[in-house]
């Protein structure tokens, strides 16, 4: 029997633990003639009593897994962790708050089955979205597919199956700042869209709050694309050619023809050396967003650390 493996990274997520886990035996039960299940629950520093609900499922179920996290350290790092230490056949990432919709499982697995290699939850709509995520998300996947350098589809999200040779690829990726679905875009293989209607969250909050979404965002254009640094590069060369026209033009009118522009001599090197100082400061703002991008991958600490592990 082969073996699907169940990602799901949780932070405060009490409530939410117990009855995801009640709805994924109900699908195991109809799948238990041809697979085998495992799941792994990464606690990602949660303050509440997440851990202990997961450790009680551990203590009953052979099949519940359980990775305990140090602290916070992001749901990003916690799939990664998931897909490090997972056995199956395939893995299928999944969120605790029932927002996607596990009954697609089998849907999954008989699209693996059929030879996609990656198979790709993509949300059709969210009852819970606001307004505000939804112009913000539009944007996003707006500007991401105009300047990635890897095929990016809207709407995609973490809710997706992985075939072995897939999870194998992802863990030899050396990224500490990262965006799990674009490094698995990144990664190519053979794919497939199945379109879902995400549901209304069951208990609790959403832990990713605007700022952290947008943080992710920013990861993701700098982890896709080289085309904010080139942009810098474009900028100089603009600079220089506009200086440079307008250098000549200078010249012109005071000393060749009079074309009775009276430029002020304050006035030009004022203008000049304003719109050179805006340029350079951009510049370096991206230069500096890349070179701390590079650091922190140079410091090669370890993208989380595992307080307890069953």
């Amino acid at each position: 029997m082969k073996l699907i493996s169940i990602i799901i990274p949780t932070y405060n997520e009490e409530k939410n633990v117990p009855l995801v886990y009640a709805e994924l035996k109900k699908i195991f039960q109809k799948l238990s003639d041809r697979y085998a299940f495992e799941i792994i629950f990464i606690n990602d520093g949660s303050v509440d009593d997440t851990a202990g609900e997961i450790e009680k499922l551990a203590s009953v179920d052979p099949v519940v897994k359980f990775i305990d996290f140090s602290r916070n350290f992001g749901k990003e790092m916690a799939t990664t962790a998931g897909i490090n230490n997972c056995n199956g056949d395939a893995c299928i990432m999944v969120d605790a708050d029932l927002q996607h919709p596990i009954e697609l499982f089998p849907e999954f697995i008989a699209r693996w089955e059929n030879g996609a290699e990656v198979v790709i939850g993509v949300r059709k709509a969210s009852k819970s979205d606001s307004m505000c995520k939804k112009l913000g998300g539009r944007i996003f996947y707006k500007i991401i597919k105009l300047i990635s350098d890897v095929p990016v589809i809207p709407q995609a999200t973490d809710y997706r199956l992985l075939d072995r040779i897939v999870i194998d690829a992802f863990n030899d990726l050396p990224e500490h700042n990262r965006m799990t679905r674009g490094l698995i875009d990144w990664l190519g293989f053979k794919r497939e869209v199945l379109l879902f209607e995400a549901n209304e969250r069951v208990e609790g909050e959403a832990s990713y709050s605007t700022f952290k979404l947008c943080q992710l965002a920013f990861t993701s254009i700098i982890s896709l694309s080289m085309l904010p640094l080139r942009i810098a590069g474009y900028m100089g060369i603009f600079i220089v050619f506009a200086a440079g026209t307008l250098g000549v033009i200078m010249f012109v009118d005071r000393y060749i023809v009079d074309w009775g522009m009276n430029f002020s001599g304050t006035a030009i090197l004022a203008n000049i050396t304003l719109f050179l100082i805006g340029g350079v400061l951009i510049s370096i703002g991206l230069l500096a967003f890349y070179i701390g991008h590079i650091h922190s991958e140079a410091i090669n600490r370890p993208i989380y650390i595992v307080r307890n592990k069953k």
